[in-house]
């Protein structure tokens, strides 16, 4: 068994929590833990795994019985300035039934979803929840489900990943790590928004929050919607307006309590705020439009989760994710490793997913991780996941191994000491003479114009791997413009590796937009989102060039660009060789 109890379980506690007096532990002795060795992933295609559920499954099931949800209401003090002096954020808590005195640590996932087209806090969530409650509550671990604030059965504002969410999120840590019946031990997990959360609660270091494990999430509001000054299509307004109506619409089943949040919203400035910033930043493409406002800083949490967080990061992201973009990742990855966290990544070829769905990653489109299914399916994650949380928060597994596994395009994982590869090798493509344009090809852009250059055949199979890079010199015509550059491997049907955009305003980087003077050449420092893929030899590169692509914007400053076809442009590749020992093979199964 994963986990051997050495007394006779009993039930911890009945109805829900309060604050008041903590129970006494008992006399005598209490449940010890014990973990099974680790399973290393070049071994887990040899044991058996459940494969015909909705998820995956940890390999031995744990003994102890799930108790009745707690339903907690916490009272949050919110920065000054917020609204509310005070709002409340609610959770539900799933304990194992464990004699009294037993600590035991938590898993929670934080987020806006519950009550909101979705169970409530206080039932298993198909979206995480049931996965954590069915695989780790057995196991000795608390799963908490938190209502972040203005959703759910929380009450008080909801505005949009600003300081009162991160107040009521970090206030969840704080209450999961300090009860009777907690070991002190705290891990944030979650996908997308709830993907995010782990980074607010990172902010502060918290001595609670032992580890975190954000799953397509994001580090900055503004970062996601914008990609060097370029906007995608939720950037001016519409990711803020999603979620400032769920706050309105949410909980119909409870009248009251959607008519508390719908009030506490009118008179918290940040909830109102969101729409007009993201208008008023996607005429810049800056965050800091206008000049002083701390509307998108407040909203960026990389810095000070690089400045106080001491724990664990196992850091998962889909590579076709197009909902929140892989950039998200990368690099912000090695500065994490750079700060000497202890770090693990899991990056496969799905799109806005979690590892192991088969129902989802069955769906993807060709060129968008179709050809890496099924083996992107990892049976394993639970189990994965069961040896991470034994060592972290139990304290009693062995060090998981530390290193990154990563998927390319056609499906093969192979393991990483790091992501992107520091051994990588960059080859130069010169436009005009290694990339050659079409034969029709004009020398500018305007308005849904194309022009596209292809290479010679490859001599060698070339594994793309980590953040391609094109630097191009360019003649604005006006004073702005935007480029979108596809690279596509011409022998598999134009199919698409990577791509990158970037306004000129915002041309050397930064978050700061500078002036565009018409006729003044510029260097645009473009560096594709992350990809990983093996072109094999023979095969034809094409880079492909527009003003704008799939899930993008138009400038709003869209005059056309001459674009130099010559040397002083050039596509920058990381090109890595592997040998087949990284390589292995996770859990086989067969899709039905």
């Amino acid at each position: 068994m994963r986990v051997l109890w050495v007394v006779v379980l009993g039930v911890l506690v009945a109805g829900c929590l309060s604050n008041g007096p903590a129970p006494k532990p008992t006399d005598g002795d209490l449940p010890k833990f014990v973990s099974a060795p680790i399973v290393p992933v070049r071994e887990r295609a040899n044991v058996t795994f459940r494969t015909d559920g909705d998820f995956s499954y940890v390999l031995e099931n744990g003994t102890l019985k799930v108790l009745p949800a707690l339903s907690i209401l916490l009272d949050v003090p919110v920065p000054v300035g917020n609204g509310l002096p005070t709002q409340k954020v609610h959770m539900g808590v799933f304990l194992p039934a464990v004699p009294e005195g037993t600590k035991i640590p938590v898993i929670a996932d934080a987020g806006p979803y519950y009550g909101d087209g979705d169970t409530h806090a206080t039932q298993p969530a198909n979206r995480l929840g049931r996965f954590l409650i069915e695989n780790f509550v057995p196991h000795g671990y608390a799963v908490a489900q938190v209502s972040v604030l203005g959703t759910g059965d929380s009450e008080g504002c909801m505005d949009l990943m600003g300081e009162v969410e991160q107040a009521g999120v970090q206030a969840a840590v704080e209450w999961l790590g300090t009860q009777a019946w907690s070991n002190g031990n705290v891990a944030l997990i979650g996908r997308s928004y709830d993907g995010s959360t782990p980074w607010e609660a990172a902010m502060v270091g918290s001595p609670h929050l032992k580890t975190i494990v954000p799953i397509s999430g994001l580090y900055g509001q503004h970062d996601l919607m914008w990609r060097n000054g370029s906007a995608e299509s939720r950037g001016p307004g519409l990711l803020w307006g999603i979620y400032f109506i769920d706050s309105y619409s949410g909980n119909q089943d409870r009248p009251d309590l959607q008519a508390r949040q719908a009030a506490s919203n009118s008179i918290c400035p940040d909830s109102l705020a969101g729409g007009p910033e993201a208008v008023a930043a996607f005429g810049t493409g800056d965050y800091v439009a206008p000049q002083g406002n701390t509307y998108w800083t407040e909203r960026k949490f990389d810095d000070e989760v690089l400045e106080n967080y001491k724990g664990s990061v196992y850091f998962i992201h889909g590579l076709q994710d197009w909902n929140v973009d892989p950039h998200m990742a990368f690099p912000f990855y090695q500065q994490l490793e750079a700060k000497g966290l202890e770090m693990k990544g899991l990056f496969g070829q799905w799109a806005h997913m979690y590892p192991d769905r088969p129902t989802e990653h069955g769906t993807l489109p060709t060129a968008n991780g179709k050809e890496a299914y099924p083996e992107s399916v990892r049976w394993d994650w639970a189990e994965d996941l069961l040896e991470w949380f034994d060592h972290y928060l139990k304290g009693t597994g062995a060090k998981p191994e530390l290193h990154v596994e990563v998927q390319d395009a056609d499906g093969s994982w192979r393991i990483e000491d790091t992501y992107p590869p520091r051994d990588l090798a960059w080859r130069t493509f010169a436009l005009g003479k290694d990339l050659k344009p079409d034969a029709d090809n004009a020398a500018f852009i305007a308005q849904n114009y194309e022009m596209s250059f292809r290479s010679d055949a490859l001599p060698n199979a070339t594994r793309i791997a980590g953040l391609a890079q094109f630097h191009v010199t360019v003649t604005p015509t006006g004073p702005g413009g935007q480029l979108y550059a596809e690279l596509r491997d011409v022998d598999q049907d134009g199919r698409r590796l990577g791509h990158a955009i970037m306004d000129l305003r915002l041309a050397q980087g930064g978050h700061e937009a500078q002036p565009v003077t018409p006729g003044m050449p510029i260097v645009a420092r473009m560096e594709f989102e992350p990809f990983d893929v093996l072109v094999p030899a023979g095969h034809h590169l094409e880079l492909y060039i527009t003003n704008t692509g799939r899930d993008y914007l138009p400038s709003p400053v869209s005059d056309p660009v001459m674009v130099n076809a010559d040397e002083s442009s050039v596509l920058r590749l990381p090109v890595v060789e592997r040998e087949p020992s990284v390589f292995f093979q996770p859990p086989a199964w067969k899709p039905a």
